[in-house]
């Protein structure tokens, strides 16, 4: 008989106290985990938003942004996860460096 954690994709849910993207700028965070889902704010140039789990001074926090490019980075590194970084806004979008 199969055990449900054989076939099951565990869904895990992101844990944190919410923080504005604005209130992260230049900080050395420990990305640990995100999702990319539909937004429910649609917009012409981006339909998805990211929730991003981290740790800011040891502390767990969350954030969400519709950042096309902060996406497009977590997807390319997310093998690399956890990993440390900062955000940085650079003219109109959000970047990890």
């Amino acid at each position: 008989m199969k055990r449900f954690s054989d076939f099951a994709h565990v869904n895990t849910a992101v844990i944190g106290d919410k923080i504005k993207i604005e209130d992260v700028l230049s900080k050395e965070i420990e990305v640990i985990s995100y999702k990319i889902n539909d937004s429910k704010y649609k917009k012409k140039d981006n339909d998805k938003v990211l929730t991003l789990q981290f740790k800011l001074n040891g502390e767990d926090k969350i954030l969400f942004t519709g950042s096309n490019v902060l996406m497009e980075q977590i997807e390319t590194y997310k093998d690399e996860l956890p990993f440390l970084a900062k955000i940085e806004k650079v003219n109109k979008f959000y970047t990890f460096t």
